[in-house]
């Protein structure tokens, strides 16, 4: 398999930043741009403040959003990255229809975790058509992403998750069905690793020691016991009960070496099938795991049972 060095064909953010497009439709973040050593135009991505107000004005020129804004302290999540996860889950959707993306209301999606910023439905909507609901066990969260559904006036659902040890239990109802289920799950398993992480990534970057989080994010963003492994064998677990109502369970994983184990699980839990899909950014590997319980021929058949 040949290493991808870019985003996804269908990325609007492929050739990077059009500076010029952002700071003439948000005037406001011309305040936070500064001019790298090759003169080109960026922002300092150790500043909480301008990566919001560089999402805020990505969101509003690519994706139609007026209106966006977190809470301080909460995950601002880099919009490319994320926008990508999206652009291959509509390529895992089209493989059982024909090879034509699905589009429109119809297509069902659930995102647990959906956080603050409520970025995967946002984006979703905008190039898909697709109705989301968001799902998230923190109040200040789900709090937030409401506000930006009435600022744009926007069809999302959102739930929330009361029991810690739940992943699907609980949100999913009886009559739901959902073509796609996603998520980005907390990666550490304790602060210290996250703290470390985060050290290590400025590190690389050249910026020296720094214990700053410039994309921010709550502990239950950013860490659970166990880490990112455990959740989503937690997440396979409960997808047996749901088996019937998702065609295709997904989880982006942060670390490669958690393939293995996974992939173990799965097998375990006799899934009818399962695929990695690697994505990248620049340098930057990442990749999301995909599980289905429905054989090959009962795909297509599901993709359009709420769509006759």
């Amino acid at each position: 398999m040949a290493t991808k060095s870019k985003l996804h064909p269908r990325n609007q953010h492929i050739n990077g930043y059009d500076f010029v497009r952002l700071g003439a439709q948000t005037p406001e973040l011309k305040a936070f741009t500064i001019s790298n050593p090759a003169g080109r135009t960026t922002i300092d991505f150790q500043d909480v403040s301008a990566v919001r107000m560089l999402n805020r004005a990505l969101l509003k020129a690519h994706y139609d959003i007026e209106y966006w804004d977190i809470p301080e302290g909460y995950l601002c999540p880099p919009i490319p990255g994320r926008v990508d996860y999206i652009h291959y889950l509509a390529d895992l959707l089209a493989d059982s229809n024909n090879q034509e993306i699905p589009r429109g209301g119809d297509i069902k999606v659930l995102d647990i975790g959906t956080g603050a910023s409520l970025v995967y439905p946002l984006a979703g909507q905008s190039e898909y058509g697709w109705h989301f609901t968001g799902v998230d066990i923190d109040a200040g969260a789900l709090k937030s992403a409401r506000k930006i559904c009435e600022f744009n006036n926007l069809e999302i659902s959102l739930r929330r998750q009361n029991n810690r040890e739940n992943i699907f239990r609980g949100v999913i109802q009886p009559k739901d069905a959902f073509h796609l289920t996603m998520c980005n799950p907390p990666f550490h398993g304790s602060i210290e690793q996250a703290n470390k992480g985060t050290q290590r990534k400025w590190a690389n970057l050249g910026k020296g020691r720094s214990t700053k989080l410039n994309f921010g994010g709550q502990n239950a963003e950013l860490w659970c016991p166990g880490g990112e492994t455990k959740f989503i064998a937690r997440m396979v677990d409960q997808s047996r009960e749901f088996a019937d109502q998702c065609l295709w369970f997904t989880s982006l994983v942060s670390k490669k070496d958690n393939l293995q184990p996974l992939s173990r699980i799965l097998k375990r839990a006799r899934v009818a099938d399962y695929k990695v899909v690697e994505m990248a950014q620049g340098q930057k590997i990442s990749r999301f795991i995909a599980w289905t319980y429905k054989k090959r021929n009962q795909r297509s058949l599901f993709a359009k049972r709420d769509r006759a």
